[in-house]
């Protein structure tokens, strides 16, 4: 699964006039209002491109702790016309408490957190015998980074990956990053797919919000093309994840779990970063 950026409902035209005077028509990246009714309570308003809105909104309450492991999912009901989607469980819900705190997070498009931000970290185990070889970080970002999407075709979008050695498995974006990642846990808990065997890789930067939503969904491995938050850092370290960033290129940083890692690629066989994504990120284009 990855993005489809020819789709017409994810972008539009905007004409408008260039750094000359020019007149130009270019797309850009559509953003629309989501709100999501767990049963019969509403729990938040979301912004997002509006693909998968039903992974999107299983993977928000799965990652708010809204959704427990054991939780049925009878019904997920989506309506287009009023932007409105429901999911239904057959355990009775009421979040009203839990909504009441909420913590703004450092993600774009306003994240928000319900509840206590830490709840279930510390509990959280993840596997010990997973290992990220640097062969894998080197495809995964060929891989990812030339793969037609949103963010070469328009950018103001962000991308999550989840992947398997060195093979990417579902790719999902949208205007904000803890929307893709969401879109990616609702698809874990609706197909039953094991973590412990998997890595997540995201164009974000690795702040507490990634780390802590990687840890809930119990993916022992987060890689980035961005860089690090000092807490995201030490989040990773307490939980035991390895965090990789600024893989770019050749280059990559771990630091934390850096024991998982494999060294059996030589950096100086990979090949540069290609300069039109050098340029996209903002990249001087001798930089990798």
């Amino acid at each position: 699964m990855k993005p489809d950026p020819d789709d017409p409902r994810l972008t539009e035209a905007v004409r408008g006039v260039d750094q000359d005077g020019r007149a130009i028509e270019t797309r850009v990246t559509v953003e629309r209002p989501l709100t999501l009714f767990l049963n019969d309570q509403e729990i938040v308003t979301m912004m997002t491109i509006g693909d998968y809105p039903d992974y999107l909104a299983v993977g928000f309450l799965r990652n708010q702790g809204m959704l427990q492991d054991d939780d049925e999912v009878t019904a997920i009901d989506y309506d287009d016309d009023i932007d409105v989607v429901v999911v239904r469980t057959a355990r009775e819900t009421d979040y009203e408490e839990k909504l009441k705190k909420k913590t703004r997070t450092s993600g774009c498009a306003q994240g928000t957190v319900f509840g206590d931000l830490m709840e279930r970290f510390e509990d959280a185990a993840l596997s010990t015998d997973a290992v990220l070889r640097t062969s894998w970080i080197y495809a995964l970002s060929r891989a990812i980074n030339t793969t037609p999407s949103l963010y070469l075709a328009s950018g103001a979008i962000h991308g999550c990956v989840l992947c398997q050695g060195d093979k990417p498995l579902i790719y999902m974006e949208d205007v904000g990053r803890h929307n893709a990642v969401d879109k990616i846990a609702g698809y874990m808990f609706l197909k039953g797919i094991a973590p412990d065997d998997k890595i997540f890789y995201t164009t974000g930067r690795l702040t507490s919000e990634m780390v802590i939503k990687t840890v809930h969904m119990g993916i022992p491995i987060l890689i980035s093309r961005s860089g690090f938050t000092a807490w995201g850092v030490d989040l990773a370290r307490q939980a035991n994840l390895t965090l990789v960033g600024r893989a770019k290129g050749k280059r990559f940083v771990a630091l934390a779990g850096d024991r998982r890692l494999v060294f059996d690629a030589n950096p100086e066989a990979v090949a540069d970063e290609p300069r039109h994504l050098q340029r996209k990120a903002g990249l001087p284009e001798d930089a990798a």
